[in-house]
């Protein structure tokens, strides 16, 4: 049975408003609740250029933040929704390095702890969503745990939904003894090359500010998914969102509400595929 509730995991560097807002309007919409959670259960902040009306992204050379972006994300804001989430820290340690003491037995507490909040979580949530904005680069993509838990939710069959680099922990994500892309043979969407920045991705709650994004994730993606699959950039069109169950991707921020829409169809009349 259908708890009708949706795990959303953000940065604690800072989210794209609208890539949470946009989503969220649209599952609360159909009667689904949103829950949070961060690596460490520290509040999740917008970056301000994502209720900033006069922000021009450099690679389009347009205002991106809509007026209904700015509306829907100071609104949400207000509420202080975010100020005390969930800890993905808490549910999932960190997994053992092979040079600790006694490691064999700390592996397999590890696996133990795993397995229970997996299903603790698997149980209470029927899907995940992993939202997008520069902060992921540093606290999502490369996160161990996070990992664990998007395996989670990928065993039981239950959709994981992610959006700009959100996405990019997917490629990730991947049992540590198989090593294989769960999104091996699957058709996705992400940040597409033309999209990125030269300079200027910044994060919240530290002065570091770096050029580029620091890996390019339209070929990671094109890797992750391999010659059976295929990454879908969209380049030139205003939005691209790809449902390959039980992945739903989206390449941005003009992406959002069709995202939520999207992911509607997926939870309540079982839509399977999109996009392409």
């Amino acid at each position: 049975m259908s708890s009708k509730k949706v795990l959303a995991v953000l940065s604690e560097y800072g989210y794209w408003g609208i890539e949470l807002v946009g989503p969220l309007n649209k599952l609360e919409a159909a009667g689904y609740t949103v829950e949070f959670m961060t690596p460490n259960g520290k509040p999740a902040d917008a970056l301000p250029p994502s209720y900033d009306p006069a922000y021009i992204d450099p690679p389009l050379g347009v205002c991106v933040t809509t007026a209904q972006h700015e509306k829907d994300v100071v609104e949400f804001t207000a509420k202080n929704r975010t100020a005390n989430p969930l800890s993905l820290k808490s549910f999932i340690p960190e997994r053992p390095y092979h040079s600790a003491p006694d490691f064999l037995r700390k592996l397999e507490a590890y696996y133990v702890k795993v397995k229970e909040s997996v299903q603790k979580l698997t149980s209470e949530y029927d899907a995940l969503l992993l939202v997008g904005g520069s902060g992921p680069i540093v606290d999502m993509v490369n996160n161990q745990s996070l990992h664990e838990l998007i395996l989670g939710f990928y065993h039981k069959n239950l959709p994981i939904a992610g959006i700009c680099y959100g996405v990019a922990p997917l490629a990730f994500a991947r049992d540590f003894n198989e090593r294989k892309s769960i999104i091996r043979g699957k058709h996705v969407t992400g940040h597409c090359i033309e999209y990125d920045y030269h300079d200027g991705t910044g994060f919240l709650h530290t002065d570091f500010n770096i050029g580029p994004p620091p890996y390019v994730l339209e070929y990671v993606l094109t890797d992750a998914v391999g010659p059976e699959g295929q990454y879908h950039g969209n380049f030139g069109k205003e939005t691209s969102v790809i449902l390959d169950y039980p992945f739903l991707t989206a390449r941005s921020l003009q992406c959002s509400y069709e995202f939520g829409e999207v992911f509607v169809q997926m939870l309540d009349k079982g839509m399977k595929r999109y996009g392409w």
